[in-house]
């Protein structure tokens, strides 16, 4: 296998249109260990004030919330619609300066996490030495609410850092992690007591995938969605998400994906679509649109890699009626209709539309996305969502003059494989290398409006997330330029307010 800077997702092509219904296991009569009680429940433990934290730096104060300013919560991965689409107003975009104000800095040793926001709290789940954290913190100052630590012993097969990859989901009073090596635990959001906490990777006899557990569980209704991939099913539980009991289980073919459930309604009906598919011989996986109610299967659309090294990775992307998938490795996109009688319909294929790990974002009837495995293969790219026609391919370059063993030079860069999140009427991305611009973005091309080194570290895989005009960026391996070690940085995103005089 050629090593791509990857590490916790790779996905490729194998293209079916057969739908299966067979094999599933609605309820939890089917014997699985997990279908006992949660392995541990724990009363509410008291609310402790913010103090500092020891791994925070503060830098300064950001400023007010401009006049008018829309703003949100951001509880689950990809934010409140679970597709990187924001609703936020009134955020800078004039990087005249050099970038946006860091307000604070976390060190936070290992993992490919973003936070959770709920109110005045924040969430960062984390590795240092061999414990896997969850950190509680206030999200303007980086004071410390609570932490919460235990052991892991996971190891990365391929060499990629060994901190977990699943980002924390806030539910009401509760925050739900998923570890590395499959620990799961539902935490009280105000001090950090243990409600329940399963092992679901040794419950369910899951072998370490290629990268360990990836996809961030789902929160509908009164259940938690799991990918948990077991061999022979289930593909896909849900659980009380107060209690941690199997409510039901369902798929008995695909593995753990790398990409996170993701809810619809189509026609009416709830529905939960899971992009499934991780290590097994030969490499299967694809679509499954799913009965939140029962776990019952509406139908199976197989998309996965001929490739054994691959899994599905990038989320799919509801719209309206319409579901997109891609993964990388040669098998690009498909977007399908998904029609009122629970069944589908393929609308069009772009085999040249193949998502490593970032998810794509649609706007006005256009989907944006990079392109790519590796990073000299990554372009930027637009698609008709109508017709599957791509529009246009760019790879957006400029010039940094950085210094190395005293001595300085000038020299390309690109965002390589990037990440995009909608904001306020434009794009703003996060570039593989740490790079952070706003984009104008349309069917006729792009064009860049500002542009920030945040810091020169490979592997800036995790989405940025957008927070009352915050924004919160992990920074995974150490600056190769400047020498800082992995943290999670805060940044003044809030426009002045025109309206003060």
């Amino acid at each position: 296998m050629r090593r791509p800077l990857l590490g916790f997702m790779l996905a490729g092509i194998w293209l079916s249109q057969s739908a299966c219904q067979t094999g599933d296991r609605s309820s939890p009569a089917h014997g699985w260990t997990a279908g006992a009680a949660p392995l541990l429940a724990s009363a509410k433990g008291k609310t402790p004030s913010p103090a500092a934290h020891p791994g925070v730096r503060f830098h300064s104060k950001p400023k007010p919330l401009p006049s008018g300013a829309v703003t949100h919560d951001w509880t689950s991965f990809l934010g409140p619609t679970h597709n990187g689409v924001s609703t936020e107003t009134r955020l800078l975009k004039d990087w005249a300066g050099g970038g946006p104000p860091l307000v604070w800095e976390l060190a936070k040793g290992t993992g490919y996490t973003s936070p959770a926001i709920h109110n005045a709290r924040l969430v960062y789940f984390y590795r240092q030495g061999q414990e896997e954290i969850v950190d509680c913190l206030h999200p303007e100052t980086g004071q410390s609410y609570w932490t919460f630590r235990y052991p892991t012993r996971y190891s990365d097969r391929y060499g990629y850092n060994n901190g977990p990859r699943c980002s924390p989901v806030i539910d009401g009073n509760r925050v739900y992690t998923y570890g590395a090596e499959g620990q799961l635990h539902c935490l009280d959001l105000k001090s950090g007591a243990v409600q329940w906490k399963r092992h679901l990777s040794r419950e369910f006899r899951v072998p370490q995938d290629f990268f360990g557990v990836a996809a961030t569980p789902l929160v509908e209704g009164n259940r938690l969605i799991v990918n948990v991939g077991a061999p022979g099913g289930p593909s896909v539980i849900a659980l009380d998400k107060q209690t941690g009991k199997l409510v039901w289980e369902t798929g008995d073919q695909w593995g753990p994906s790398y990409a996170s459930p993701v809810p619809a309604t189509v026609g009416g009906k709830r529905r939960i679509l899971v992009f499934a598919g991780g290590e097994s011989r030969p490499p299967t996986g694809g679509l499954l649109s799913i009965d939140p109610a029962n776990g019952k299967i509406d139908f199976r659309f197989p998309w996965r890699s001929r490739s054994y090294e691959s899994v599905n990775a990038s989320n799919p992307v509801v719209i309206g009626n319409q579901v997109l998938i891609s993964a990388s490795y040669k098998t690009g996109a498909a977007l399908l209709d998904l029609l009122p009688d629970g069944t589908h319909r393929l609308a069009w294929t772009a085999p040249h539309f193949g998502l490593h790990w970032n998810t794509a974002i649609h706007r006005d009837g256009y989907l944006y996305g990079f392109d790519g495995r590796n990073e000299p293969d990554a372009a930027l790219v637009c698609i008709d969502l109508k017709t599957g026609k791509e529009m246009w391919r760019a790879v957006p370059e400029w010039e940094e003059t950085v210094e190395f063993g005293g001595r300085r030079m000038t020299r390309s860069f690109t965002t390589y494989r990037g990440s995009l999140l909608w904001a306020d009427g434009h794009f703003l991305c996060l570039g593989e290398l740490g790079h952070l611009l706003w984009l104008d973005l349309s069917p006729r091309g792009y064009r860049i409006l500002s542009r920030a080194w945040l810091f020169a570290a490979r592997e800036s895989w995790s989405p940025p997330v957008l927070s009352r005009g915050l924004l919160y960026v992990s920074q995974n391996r150490r600056d190769f330029v400047r020498g800082g070690s992995p943290r999670l940085l805060c940044y003044d995103l809030r426009a002045p307010d025109s309206s003060t005089p």
